[in-house]
């Protein structure tokens, strides 16, 4: 009855508000800015923390009640009617003792009914003094939570201030740990969005400003990147410059054609990577690696110098044992005859 009346209350207030010349009403939703509350999110957590414990003593005891109601209903035969009734009152004093407990933690007016009111009243005091300001400020005749027992049947999204609410809420929590001076300038930003909020002509205003701001540092930034650019640039012919001549000091590669010549003409064959006989893409060599094959040409040309005044110094030495091995044959022919 109670609630109905409310809503009734709540209809009527509403229904004149909006005859009413410039009235202005919002409202909010307690339930999503207390989700928005890291401290509250916090406390909520260790409060299911201790719900879930007390669920596994419940648990616990409701076990070793039914452990209890097991053994009479197995050994009532072996028992007197004596110890019967003793064992069904000490069930039933555990039973009452369990559902006495689930009431203390769970119940209406239970610990965790209790604790969580405990938790939620100090936010609670923070944001009604939050949302009594914002009236002060934004001149608003009424403001209503959307989650109490006051049933809302519709509202319209525009007159949601509950992210606003988050956000001074946000505000006033960072302000105890400011200085003087970024109070000062936190102040000044509010009160500028505040005005902008208020003022379509300054939010516009303000868009415009913004695009501006947006269009200079995009200016700037792309300015930046053709000077990194041009940078990078300039540092590749530079080193490019640079690996050239090391590269004719070494005697590793040929000395460049005019640029005339090089625009005139096609790149080299040498330039170009080769095909062999059988196929096979012959990878044009680094310089390094033209100075190490040179060298490697140059051994190779050595070794078989060698070989062949070797082989030329064996067939000289052959012929001489030869020529004097006929001669010796010969002495002794003459001596013979």
């Amino acid at each position: 009855m109670k609630r109905i009346l409310l809503f009734i209350a709540f209809i009527s207030i509403f229904a004149n508000a909006q005859t009413a010349r410039g009235v202005k009403i919002g409202y909010i939703d307690m339930e999503y800015i207390l989700e928005k509350v890291p401290d509250y999110a916090d406390a909520i957590n260790q409060l299911e923390q201790k719900a879930q414990k007390w669920k596994q003593e419940i648990e616990t005891k409701r076990n070793e009640l039914n452990t209890l109601k097991e053994n009479l209903k197995t050994e009532r035969v072996l028992l007197t009617k004596e110890l019967i009734e003793e064992r069904e009152e000490e069930i039933a004093y555990f039973e009452k003792e369990l559902l006495d407990y689930q009431e203390k933690r769970f119940g209406p007016k239970g610990d965790l009914i209790i604790q969580k009111s405990v938790l939620v009243k100090p936010i609670q005091d923070q944001i009604f003094t939050i949302v009594q300001d914002v009236a002060e400020q934004r001149k608003y005749d009424f403001i209503f939570d959307k989650s109490s027992d006051l049933t809302m049947l519709f509202a319209a999204q525009k007159y949601d201030i509950s992210d606003y609410v988050v956000k001074k809420l946000t505000s006033s929590q960072k302000r105890e740990e400011m200085s003087k001076k970024q109070l000062k300038a936190l102040e000044a930003k509010e009160a500028l969005e505040e005005s902008i909020e208020d003022n379509p002509a300054v939010a516009e205003r303000q868009k415009i400003l913004d695009d501006k701001k947006a269009a200079r540092e995009k200016l700037i930034e792309e300015r930046q990147k053709a000077i990194a650019d041009k940078k990078a640039a300039a540092a590749e012919k530079r080193q490019k410059m640079l690996d050239e001549r090391e590269a004719k000091k070494n005697g590793t590669v040929i000395e460049k054609e005019s640029t005339e010549d090089q625009n005139k003409t096609t790149t080299p064959d040498s330039d170009k990577d080769k095909t062999t006989e059988n196929g096979n893409v012959e990878k044009k060599l680094t310089p390094e690696e033209t100075r190490q094959k040179a060298i490697d040409d140059r051994n190779k040309k050595i070794e078989e110098r060698k070989k062949a005044l070797e082989e030329k110094k064996k067939k000289l030495a052959a012929d001489k044992e030869a020529a004097k091995k006929a001669k010796e044959e010969k002495t002794e022919t003459e001596k013979k005859e």
